[in-house]
């Protein structure tokens, strides 16, 4: 993909955002509307896309590719989780919680997978489920502790193991290992429903936006935050690829997903366990703003590397 086709996808994206927003807006679509357009999403297209960019042929060096990029979304996990522990002792309590969650878990599984798919095709794609994987776990385990006093590690694996993602992942690398050709219908009816994915993932988008007020965003700990997650740690990333010597496409997604806005499961959490709920929203749609510029900035400077 050059730098037009790049322009073209963030302009397509951004206006599918903005029907989203005037929908929103115009209360074409009502707030449980927005529910149930987000759980279509993640628990029906998404999947069907993550299996869909699992059919293709395999080699060695794609199976290295897999390896590493889930090899470095560890260490970006480990990496951001020490920070939130350390960094955030200054501030009050309740938007403690909210900082270190939003530390550990970005929006890269909603936002981010179109956004590799488009800029990197489905080999993209397929990498950034496998990125994703460490996140997931990280986001419902000790990104949960951050609100609660304790986790139920039953729970924890009870949802990681049965999230659709997930599960979509594991069908989707057993198709590849064992090169499984599903019949025609099938194939058709999956790329079908994935073929979505981008679309309604923006559009949710749009509808989160819309619920924002101006002046709600303006706060100095949250924009000081949005550099944090949208420059700074994508900065790191990159730095320690380069270091290495990491695949250029494997670079080029880990930094994308590691260039994602906080996940937006922050608000939900801190509204179901009594913490600062206003504040949790106000840091996600802050930093998703804000990645409406900071992600095509991101993915042109990749395209290059990787190109």
């Amino acid at each position: 993909m050059g730098t037009a086709e790049l322009i073209s996808l963030q302009l397509r994206m951004f206006l599918t955002m903005l029907v989203g927003l005037v929908f929103r807006k115009k209360n074409l679509i009502s707030r449980e509307g927005k529910k149930n357009l987000t759980d279509l999403v993640i628990y029906l297209i998404l999947p069907c896309n993550i299996v869909e960019s699992f059919m293709i042929t395999f080699d060695e060096k794609t199976l290295k590719n897999f390896g590493m990029v889930f090899l470095v979304s560890v260490l970006i996990q480990v990496f951001c989780a020490v920070f939130a522990k350390l960094f955030y002792n200054r501030m009050a309590p309740e938007h403690k919680k909210v900082m270190q969650y939003a530390t550990v878990a970005s929006n890269a599984g909603f936002l981010g997978n179109p956004v590799a798919e488009g800029v990197f095709g489905s080999i993209g794609l397929a990498l950034a489920s496998v990125y994703l994987i460490p996140q997931r776990i990280v986001m419902w385990s000790a990104g949960v502790s951050y609100f609660t006093e304790g986790t139920d590690r039953k729970t924890v694996v009870k949802r990681v193991i049965t999230h659709p993602c997930i599960l979509a992942v594991a069908l989707g690398l057993a198709f590849m290992l064992g090169q499984v050709q599903l019949p025609s219908f099938l194939d058709a009816a999956l790329k079908d429903i994935g073929n979505c994915n981008t679309a309604m993932s923006m559009l949710v988008i749009g509808t989160i936006l819309a619920d924002v007020k101006p002046r709600d965003m303006l706060d100095r700990s949250i924009f000081l935050f949005s550099v944090l997650r949208l420059l700074l740690i994508p900065l790191l990333v990159y730095a320690g690829c380069l270091l290495f010597r990491i695949d250029p496409l494997v670079t080029g997604v880990s930094v994308l997903l590691a260039a994602m806005p906080a996940a937006s499961t922050t608000a939900i959490l801190a509204a179901k366990y009594d913490g600062d709920a206003p504040y949790a929203s106000k840091c996600v749609v802050t930093t998703t703003v804000l990645s409406l510029v900071t992600t095509p900035l991101w993915s042109m400077v990749l395209l290059r590397a990787v190109g």
